[in-house]
């Protein structure tokens, strides 16, 4: 596909948005589930914890939610996923995975009671059956993203966003059991629970069910096409095998900070290593995909630069709003946002990945109309 001439003359293209040919929508298949299983599972606990367990439970959960959200999102500096998938990807974390979690796992807890006892039972069920369960709930709302949102779950860090988002909505609810048993225990052992899975743990599900969101973005970028089925396939097992060791650390006395430190802080760290790394790659793209358009002078070379870093991003809307206020910020905000769809639309078209020809040159005509008003000659930030 060749981008539209910068002489282009003529009335603005119709925004892609539009009337346009449709595209299925799996924000609607999470938000219908959300809503059922979600009233579902907030009945099924509140009616073990009663309801002062319930309300306090549910208290010191939620109120620090706001914190990893915004830290998690933060991750995601070139192309910000859409806000309305990355909520509705929350609740299914929140309540369908929930739900499915609480009917499987009694289920499987029932059976093995039956057949191991129920000491053995409870060993089995927390190091096997529910990282197998959880990470399959959890692991399907990445699996429709992937599949249905191809203009949207680029990479590696779209995979690890969207998984950040399930894994804290399935943390803040499972929180609420945890918290609100142990408030009905007493003010030590609440105290003791907040510590371990407020403060130590509050990434424990988002980082189990990053494993699978890595894999899958792997997939995505187009590493061979052996990557399509061995890199879900393995990240999914580290997912669950992550979710494992977790456990078995806190299932012995004296073993969880043990557990802590050997694996859980490496694998956060290599996480962390790799975001670095997918940032970087996502710089290069915009980059090669953009360059163009300093030589046909729509953009600077010194726009280019700034559009490529992280950094260079971040002290750009920082000299904006300094020197423009917010009306200046949101507009630098806005060049970095529709520069980097722009580069992103034309990297998954080049792969092959593409909504139709009509709609990528739709699209494709927009992103530039908009970069030409964002770029007027004169204008400066």
């Amino acid at each position: 596909m060749h981008p539209v001439p910068l002489s282009e003359t003529g009335p603005p293209p119709p925004p892609f948005w539009g009337p346009a040919p449709p595209r299925r929508q799996p924000h609607r298949v999470l938000t219908v589930g959300a809503a059922v299983c979600g009233v579902l599972s907030l009945l099924i606990i509140g009616s073990d914890l009663g309801a002062g367990g319930f309300i306090l439970g549910m208290a010191l959960a939620v109120i620090p939610v706001p914190v990893y959200l915004v830290m998690a999102l933060w991750l995601d500096r070139f192309e910000p996923e859409p806000a309305h998938t990355l909520a509705q990807t929350f609740a299914w974390g929140a309540s369908v995975a929930v739900f499915i979690a609480l009917l499987l796992n009694t289920l499987t807890d029932g059976v093995a009671q039956g057949v191991l006892g129920s000491e053995v039972a409870a060993l089995f069920g927390s190091v096997v059956t529910a990282p197998v369960v959880e990470e399959v709930a959890k692991g399907l709302a990445l699996l429709i993203l992937f599949l249905e949102l191809k203009d949207e779950f680029d990479g590696v860090i779209d995979g690890i966003v969207y998984a950040a988002m399930v894994g804290l909505g399935f943390a803040m609810i499972e929180n609420v059991q945890y918290y609100g048993t142990a408030v009905q225990q007493g003010a030590e052992t609440s105290a003791l629970t907040f510590v371990v899975r407020g403060m130590l743990g509050p990434f424990a599900h988002p980082l189990f069910t990053s494993m699978f969101g890595i894999g899958l973005g792997y997939a995505r970028e187009g590493h061979g096409r052996g990557s399509r089925v061995w890199a879900p396939l393995l990240g999914f097992a580290l997912a669950v095998t992550l979710h494992s060791l977790w456990n078995l650390a806190a299932s012995f006395e004296g073993w969880f900070f043990v557990g802590y430190l050997v694996v859980m802080v490496p694998s956060f760290l290599g996480v962390l290593i790799l975001i670095h790394q997918s940032l970087r790659r996502e710089g290069r793209i915009i980059r090669a995909h953009l360059e163009h358009l300093v030589h046909e002078g729509l953009i600077a070379p010194g726009e280019l630069d700034r559009l490529c870093g992280v950094r260079k991003r971040l002290g750009a809307s920082l000299d904006a709003l300094m020197r423009g206020g917010v009306g200046k910020w949101r507009r630098r905000r806005e060049l970095h946002r529709t520069a980097s769809e722009l580069a992103f639309h034309r990297w998954r078209v080049m792969r092959g990945l593409t909504l139709g020809a009509d709609l990528d040159a739709r699209r494709e005509a927009e992103y530039l109309h908009r970069l030409r008003q964002l770029c007027r000659p004169g204008d400066e930030f």
